[in-house]
């Protein structure tokens, strides 16, 4: 695909930015790159031993020491590696185990001693304490090795069992406030946020960093953490894997989780290949990673309806009641999903210090979400689609062995769908009139007729230039421009005949254009352009990272210039001052310092502490949602988007020590606090015929603060994670559309700071893991005090529900284990089998997801007499309409896997 930009709009932001750039002339580690730095000294004395040289084993890169004896080498990819250091009339000493990870120093210094004996070689393996020292924030880096051998499926999982993290929300923030990115480049879902557009599986990943914390001024459209997946390069020699798995459940609970133990139905599948090797020697290499996953998960529904069939329960007594149930009966699984992935890199690695590569990443796949009131007509549900592209080229350029740049050109095409069928206009449509099951709780028939298709193209350019000026200052200055096009497409599909008295007998699907209220069209090219400066000092026992970020964003996009009458829909005649202009909405543009320091204390503890504003414009669908700015002719069924949205706003400060309190053992203790501003929220507005509908805007406030503890063990083959995080969540609303939904239903506005309903307040993940050369296990536990909802008692006034303010209570304790375990069977000629067994929720614990507003409690409920004489079916009792299985958390999965590698 051809890359298209505005390239006016980008030589503005150069030249904005150039006058900056000039001041530093260079920059720091690059975001996929890692950096070894120390000192050579003799063992005895002390002195420095300039000219020592030094080697990191297995690649070309190396150093000499300086006249005070310093060295450092740039630009490592993450991985581990062993390091040697020469010097005449000095044994050589090699470094073994050091693992360089993305963004970080590694420090190793060496002290050697006289040669003695010829042939001697002094081997050390690094200390902890160096993987620690210049880490100014919380920074979490996991290398492939680890995720190896936890019991995780997914990226996402990954990020999930860190400190600070609970269900996709950083440290409190809202789950739209982290960005995503591969490689160092942005791939989130910018329309909806709260995720990627593009996932790669853990299986291609060389090195995973995670911040929760406050993050350095290369980072941006992120105001509660980063995430950024670094892939693998191809190996030297031919390597590949086949592995097939096969999972189901086995569960006590067969009486909730309706069907399951009928195999078939709910068995999921996985296969995955991977393959890497050279194309030309180690000068050109490669790497190839596919996957393919069948799950049809655990929560199932029965086709007893099919969705043309015809009910009618509004007589008051059954022997005139209607039912026609013409399905098959038979067992649909209905929380499944279909996911495919691909990801493909080439790697040129060529002399004079330049690398490029070029990697394509897909991904294909299909979900179905559970509707417990569609369980027995579970064919006449929509699922949600998603195929996204991902190209990559990337350029690294080592200049000198202090200089080097990368370049990187990227393109992002994702569609995201929701429909029952492809074409709105499918013949396979059925009259509104099966919908009707008034009485009864469950769909007996019909369609789900929303029809949403979106096309979202990121097209970047990203460049980052690291100079390390000398042994003390490392910076780094880099820009960023992406020009986005954005194409929306939703409709309600209706009937031509509505309004006729035709309408129920006949039907013909139509969809209107974005002239009407049951239509949300609209194309915009926005586009926004990011510049950084950060400056790393690195002295013997302090490192202080500082630097400034400026971003800058264009809607491209006009707005209503009267609220009160945006589509002018109403005519004033002899008042122009009511008629809405549409002028162009004007960019936006914030500048935000960053500043972390880190201080060594004694031998094996590091005090750290950090600052920052973090800016992110709130996500596009608050920007250009319903594009056409019409008006429904009903109260609070119209919410509008806001192009002159300014960005979220957060004030950050963290403290925190790290301690290595035994050999291989680290203890780490970070306090938190944040101010959260500009949050996004919903006004009201009141036409000039007194409709009242909203628009989004700025006014949400939040604060939180809390305390994470993470206790780390490494003592081949035992390794130890342990994390808790304290965390306090507070603030007026924790949706965009709360204050709106409340004064639509007549309620109080909130008029005091309330827990967000992510407002868990203990968080406990420990994972055991035991790692041997041929078989291995691992068992990770989790912990969670339960967040909040909001309990309304049964009995109570109309009136007095108006005061009832939201979260003000909070929903039972959560915990389950999960186990993984491998065996390795060597084969002839290099091959080898693998055999996996993973156990998700171990021990088969029933936790509630979501409970009952009014029992506090899922699967329950406060039937009264009225419910029941109110309820008219004749094939199930009423409490299946409460007992739904969705409000617990999957049962216990085993998963068998075998793989081969070669």
């Amino acid at each position: 695909m051809m890359m298209k930009f505005d390239l006016s709009k980008l030589h503005r932001r150069l030249l904005t930015f150039a006058g900056l750039s000039l001041l530093f002339v260079g920059s720091l580690a690059a975001q996929t790159t890692g950096k070894i730095a120390g000192t050579i000294i003799d063992d005895v004395t002390g002195e420095a031993l300039p000219g020592a040289n030094v080697m990191l084993l297995d690649t070309q890169m190396g150093a000499a020491a300086d006249i005070e004896g310093r060295y450092f080498i740039l630009n490592i990819s993450p991985g581990h590696y062993d390091l040697r250091v020469d010097m005449i009339g000095y044994a050589p000493v090699i470094v073994e185990g050091i693992a360089v990870s993305i963004n970080r120093t590694i420090p190793i210094d060496v002290r050697m001693i006289t040669a003695t004996i010829t042939g001697e070689v002094v081997v050390v393996e690094v200390e902890r304490m160096a993987m620690k020292k210049d880490q100014t924030g919380t920074i979490k880096n996991i290398s492939s090795e680890q995720l190896e051998i936890l019991p995780v499926e997914s990226l996402g999982a990954v990020v999930n069992m860190q400190a600070g993290v609970v269900d996709g929300h950083f440290r409190g923030g809202r789950s739209t406030e982290v960005s995503y990115l591969i490689d160092g480049i942005p791939v989130d879902e910018s329309f909806g946020g709260g995720s990627a557009s593009v996932e790669i599986e853990p299986e291609s990943i060389s090195d995973l960093e995670v911040i929760t914390g406050t993050f350095n001024a290369e980072y941006g459209r992120a105001m509660s953490g980063v995430v950024n997946a670094v892939t693998k390069d191809g190996s030297k020699e031919f390597q590949g894997s086949f592995y097939t798995g096969m999972a189901n459940y086995i569960t006590e609970n067969n009486d909730i989780f309706k069907g399951i133990d009928s195999f078939s139905v709910n068995q999921n599948e996985d296969y995955k290949f991977q393959l890497s090797g050279p194309v030309l020697g180690d000068k050109i290499t490669f790497f190839i990673n596919t996957r393919y996953q069948n799950n049809r998960n655990h929560l199932n529904g029965i086709s007893r309806y099919s969705v043309d069939d015809y009910s009618d329960y509004t007589a008051d007594s059954s022997a005139n009641w209607i039912t026609e149930a013409t399905g098959d009966s038979v067992l649909v699984p209905m929380n499944g999903s279909l996911n495919r992935s691909f990801l493909g890199k080439l790697v040129f690695n060529l002399t004079g210090g330049i690398k490029f590569s070029f990697m394509h990443s897909i991904n294909n796949d299909r979900w179905d979400g559970y509707n417990h009131g569609s369980r027995y007509n579970p064919n006449g549900m929509a699922s949600s689609y998603r195929k996204s592209n991902f190209s990559v080229f990337q350029l690294n350029h080592l200049l000198t062995n202090s200089l080097f740049y990368e370049l990187k050109l990227s393109s992002t095409d994702t569609y995201n769908g929701n429909y029952l069928y492809e074409d709105p206009l499918s013949i396979k449509y059925v009259n509104d009139v099966f919908s009707n099951s008034y009485g009864v709780g469950v769909s007996t028939g019909g369609q789900n007729k929303d029809h949403s298709e979106r096309w979202m193209v990121d097209n970047g350019i990203k460049f980052d230039l690291t100079w390390q000026i000398n042994s003390h200052h490392n910076i780094k200055t880099g820009a960023n421009y992406v020009q986005h096009e954005l194409t929306n497409q939703w409709h309600s599909i209706r009937n031509v005949h509505e309004g006729t008295e035709l309408a129920t007998t006949l039907y013909e699907p139509i969809i209107y254009g974005d002239n009407s209220v049951y239509a949300d069209v609209y194309t915009v090219k926005p586009s926004d352009f990011a510049g950084y400066i950060q400056d790393k000092m690195e002295y013997d026992e302090m490192v202080i990272n500082y630097g400034f970020r400026y971003d800058w964003f264009d809607p491209a996009t006009v707005y209503p210039s009267d609220l009160r009458n945006p589509a002018n829909q109403l005519s004033f005649e002899d008042d122009s001052t009511r008629i809405s202009t549409y002028p162009d909405t004007p960019t936006t543009s914030q500048f935000s310092p960053r500043i972390g320091l880190a201080y060594q204390l004694g031998s094996a503890a590091i005090l750290h502490f950090s600052y920052g504003h973090f800016f992110q414009l709130p996500p596009m669908y608050a920007m250009y949602q319903n594009g056409s700015f019409l008006v429904a002719p009903s109260d609070y069924s119209t919410t509008s988007g806001n192009s002159n949205l300014e960005a979220e706003k957060t004030v950050a400060y963290e403290i925190g020590l790290w301690q290595e309190v035994g050999p291989g053992m680290g203890l780490e203790v970070s306090l938190f606090y944040k101010d959260i501003y500009n949050l996004l929220s919903t006004k009201v507005i009141s036409t000039y015929n007194q409709i009242e509908y909203g628009q989004y805007t700025n006014k949400d406030y939040g604060n939180v603060r809390g305390l994470e503890v993470k206790f780390d063990v490494f003592k081949n083959p035992i390794n130890v994670w342990l994390n808790y995080t304290l965390q306090y969540t507070r603030g007026n609303a924790d949706s965009p559309q709360q204050a709106f939904n409340r004064a639509g239903s007549s309620q109080d506005p909130v008029n005091k700071f309330i827990p967000m309903s992510w407002d868990q307040r203990h968080t406990l993940n420990g994972t055991l893991g035991y790692v041997g050369p041929n078989y291995g296990l691992s068992i990770t536990g989790y912990f969670n005090s339960g967040a909040p909802y909001t309990f309304s008692p049964q009995g109570e006034s109309i009136l007095a529900r108006v005061n009832l303010y939201p979260n003000n209570d909070y929903r039972p304790i959560r915990y389950h284990a999960d186990l993984t375990a491998y065996y390795k069977m060597s084969l002839l000629r290099g091959m080898g089998l693998k055999f996996d067994l993973s156990i998700y929720n171990l021990f088969d614990r029933l936790n509630e997801n979501w409970v009952n507003g009014e029992t506090g409690r899922a699967y329950t409920a406060i039937v009264t007499d009225a419910d029941l004489s109110n309820f008219k079916e004749d094939f199930f009792e009423y409490s299946e309409l409460y007992q739904d299985p969705s409000a617990f958390s999957a049962p216990r999965q085993i998963k068998l896997g075998v793989g081969l590698t070669f």
